[in-house]
Order: C-alpha cells, then structure tokens, then sequence
C-alpha cells in the first residue's frame, strides 16, 4: 500500500504530478518558497483588479471563479478543483496583467502558492511543468469560449438542463445558486425549473432537485427538443 504524500512538497506533488523529477537545486528553491495556507468557505481568494504575484494550487476543496456584470449579477466563470489550475491566474502572471474576475473558495480550501519568481523559474526550466501549465491552461480557454457560446446562442432551458446534468439523480442546489451560476434573474431559473417539473423531467425540493428524466434533459440540453417541437409545429400549419 503506497504511503501517503506527508510533507507539503508531496502533497503538491500529487495535487500537480508535473512538478515531480525537478533537478536538487530547483526542487530545494520550490520547497524553501512553498507556502501552504488553509481558507474557510466564502473566504475571497483574489478580487477584480487585483495583481497576481503568486501561482495557486489547489490541494482540497474547491474555488470558483467569477465577473461581475454591469447588471450587479454575477457570472460564474469556472470552479478550480486539485490537479487544475486557474487559467486567469496562468494569464496573469504570463502577461502580468490583473484579474479581471474575483475568486471565492466554494468549499473549505487548502491552497499552496508559489512566488511569481518561481513560477517563471518552473516555466523555463522544468519542461513537464512548462507542457502541465499551457495543456492545463488550453483546456479551460476551450470551456471559456464553451461558455460563451452557450450564453450568445443558447436558450435559458438548454443552459439549465446542461446545468443539471452530470450530478447525480439528488442535487443540492437552490434557484439562487443556480440563477448564480447562469448569471439570470432567479425568477426566471423558478419558472423554468417548474416548466421541467411539469413536463415530469424533474421533481422539486426544498434546497434540492430530484432528476427523473435524464434523457429528456438532455434532448433539452442539445436542442433535440426545441427542434422536435418546431417540427411539429411545421407539420400542424
């Protein structure tokens, strides 16, 4: 049975497995500069405006990432979870520039930061953290422009589907949180969400939504339903 990383070096080892194989002299600079910080819920881990001076890696918990619009809502960008990384942070600390989006831990947060100095070290001398960093950093770019995309050209009922799907048959959520994370009013999250309840695709709770209907969710999800009905409509003129 493999034993369990110990020090704070192994454990961000095993949170980003790229930083493994570094040379005596680089390893030795990341260990003395490694700092490791725990940050309960709700607690901000960086605001818009901010300078970055830090690279971030997540070791438990989870942090989200947001903007806020000129409406006062809030658009969730993408959460952070361990073995990912913060593109806004890569981005800035590349072409230091500042956030233009704030940070919140989601969840109770270990987070362990390295210096902006050492970051540029790792980035030009340690090739699998070089590869790590920019593969890591495309990825979330694709679900960026993802997002977009479905905010430009998607309707509110495929947006919430999607938003539904992949969590389990129970999910604890509010139309709060959910109008949260799709940046629209909660009202018209309620309306919707009654709309799946009495099409039978879901079952409301208080704090928690009961998926019936996966399927059916994600023909939503994909449009499928939206064009069946059109269809279906054609045929009735």
């Amino acid at each position: 049975m493999p034993t369990p990383p110990s020090t704070p070096f192994e454990r961000v080892v095993a949170a980003y497995p790229s930083l493994a194989g570094l040379t005596p002299a680089l390893r030795d600079e990341v260990e003395r500069n490694l700092n490791v910080m725990r940050m309960p819920a709700g607690t901000p881990m960086f605001r818009e405006q901010d300078s970055c001076a830090a690279f971030p890696i997540i070791l438990s918990g989870r942090v989200r990432i947001a903007r806020t619009m000129e409406s006062g809502r809030e658009l969730v960008l993408y959460d952070v979870e361990p073995g990912e990384s913060c593109v806004l942070s890569t981005s800035c600390l590349l072409g230091n520039s500042r956030y233009n989006a704030h940070a919140q831990c989601a969840t109770e947060v270990e987070l362990a930061t390295l210096p902006r100095a050492v970051f540029d070290r790792l980035v030009t001398e340690h090739r699998p953290f070089r590869e790590a960093v920019f593969h890591l950093f495309g990825e979330r770019l694709v679900r960026l422009v993802e997002l977009v995309e479905s905010i430009g050209f998607q309707r509110l009922d495929q947006r919430l589907a999607a938003a539904l799907l992949g969590k389990g048959q129970h999910i604890a959520t509010s139309h709060e949180q959910l109008a949260h994370q799709l940046a629209v009013s909660r009202e018209s999250i309620s309306r919707m969400l009654k709309q799946f309840e009495e099409h039978g695709f879901v079952k409301l709770g208080r704090g928690s939504i009961e998926i019936l209907q996966p399927r059916e969710l994600r023909r939503v999800a994909t449009g499928q339903a939206a064009a069946a009905a059109a269809a279906e409509g054609d045929k009735n003129h």
